[in-house]
């Protein structure tokens, strides 16, 4: 169990159906929200509770999705004593923790995490949203969740692209803080793509330490937390023009924030040729194949953009990242040029 100061956050690993009993308050209204798959997966064992189901995918994280889940609550008079659990990967989370957020000026929410990019980074830290006209979480807030439960039996049952998407997430935490995570993770991919037991729950653990450090200092990102984007500038205009999944396009983003660390020698080519083999060793992407101008047109609508600049993340060897203001000019520059 890890206890994130910012108000109470807990977040568990362990079996989701015990941690539930303990964890969900007694005296108040429990509804979830999931999705259509994990309903018919899970419905036995959340079936005593109100159910607001909703799509898959991106297309379904949006503002209409929201008020669905707000129409829904006025429905089951819901008020403000109310408690909304969100039971689903990334997608299920961010959308739970705003509408809860906004529901009566904001009501308690959880989140039950059921995919690998949601337990070591999506459901954990506070941000909550939604996408607005195809841009990757333009509308939302923060707001820590009472809880988080991580239960790692619930991968098994994921397909092999949606472990490959929390993996993405995995390398760039060990990449901008933890070259010893970094260094078993090269190593040890053939079990970790297997879900190796003896070493899965502690390579969570560990990611939701590394995330869990860096919010707790810097909640509202103001500094050390802009550290967590490494890739994704990059990574949001990919998702905004393509069908890959977030670790996929994270990868891509971690290619070229790499490139640009070594054009500007704060890595070495041993150092960066070593990031692209582990990409690879985990059949992740590694080369744009998306219309620059398209992704260009995207970058320039990123939420990190201050004026003519974005506070882009660069790695000043392993397990050291930098934030540095880069003009749009110049990023468009290295697009063109590296990619």
């Amino acid at each position: 169990m890890i206890k994130l100061n910012i108000k109470e956050s807990l977040i568990v690993i362990d079996d989701y159906e015990k941690s539930i009993q303990q964890l969900l308050p007694k005296n108040k209204k429990i509804i979830i929200v999931t999705d259509t798959n994990l309903n018919k997966i899970y419905n036995k064992s959340i079936s005593q509770f109100p159910i607001i189901e909703i799509g898959l995918g991106e297309k379904t994280k949006t503002l209409q999705t929201v008020d669905l889940i707000i129409n829904k609550l006025i429905e089951l008079e819901a008020d403000r004593h109310s408690f909304l659990l969100g039971f689903g990967g990334g997608i299920v989370c961010d959308i739970t923790g705003f509408a809860a957020s906004i529901y009566m000026r904001g009501i308690d929410f959880g989140f039950v995490s059921t995919t690998l990019l949601s337990q070591v980074d999506a459901s954990i830290g506070g941000k909550n949203g939604v996408n607005f006209n195809d841009y990757k979480n333009l509308v939302g807030n923060l707001n820590q969740a009472k809880f988080v439960i991580c239960d790692t039996k619930m991968l098994d049952t994921l397909p092999k692209h949606e472990i490959k998407c929390g993996l993405g997430e995995i390398i760039k935490h060990s990449l901008i803080a933890d070259a010893k995570m970094f260094e078993l993770i090269s190593e040890n991919y053939k079990n970790i793509l297997h879900l190796d037991n003896a070493i899965l729950p502690k390579l969570i653990l560990e990611n939701i330490k590394i995330k869990a450090k860096i919010v707790e200092s810097d909640e509202t990102e103001q500094g050390e937390r802009k550290k967590l984007n490494f890739g994704h500038t990059l990574a949001h205009a990919i998702e905004k023009h393509s069908d890959l999944s977030h670790g996929e396009a994270v990868s891509i983003g971690i290619v070229f924030a790499s490139k640009i660390s070594l054009q500007k020698r704060y890595i070495t080519n041993i150092e960066y040729n070593k990031i692209i083999n582990t990409l690879k060793k985990y059949e992740l992407p590694i080369n744009l194949t998306i219309e620059k101008d398209k992704i260009f047109d995207a970058i320039k609508k990123d939420k990190k953009r201050n004026a003519d600049k974005i506070s882009f993340v660069l790695l000043n060897g392993i397990a050291n990242a930098k934030v540095e203001d880069i003009s749009i000019n110049e990023l468009k520059q290295y697009l063109y040029d590296l990619c």
